[in-house]
């Protein structure tokens, strides 16, 4: 990793292990006008935060294999990168405000696109 990587505040890691919904996601963040990170599941996701400095935003699936789910990976992420914001989502859990890390926010899927692209931008605008 050299200098290339821009730092404009503009990319988001999603955070997914089924592979279509991964592409779908990363479809609605590079068409809300984000660069889209992919990782397959948290410990990748740790990884690539510990090696990129312009990841602002992560955006997790709960329910991953590994050896955490989007849960620890949230926790984790408010620990050791406190700036980056996250998104929470999830087809099989439902969870309330008091569950959450700070600065994250929950949607159930299939979630709205449109409600998700304004969250991105409001988490970016800050």
């Amino acid at each position: 990793m050299g200098q290339s990587t821009p730092l404009n505040n503009r990319a988001v890691l999603v955070v997914e292990d089924e592979p279509l919904l991964r592409m779908m996601a990363i479809d609605l963040v590079e068409d809300a006008g984000f660069d889209a990170v992919e990782a397959a599941d948290a410990d990748e996701a740790v990884r690539i935060l510990e090696t990129r400095k312009d990841i602002r935003i992560v955006f997790t699936d709960i329910d991953m294999p590994g050896s955490m789910d989007g849960m620890k990976l949230a926790a984790a992420v408010r620990d050791r990168w406190p700036p980056i914001d996250i998104i929470i989502v999830s087809g099989h859990v439902s969870l309330s405000e008091a569950d959450l890390p700070d600065r994250s926010v929950f949607f159930s899927k299939p979630y709205d696109w449109q409600k998700v692209v304004a969250t991105l931008h409001r988490m970016a605008a800050h």
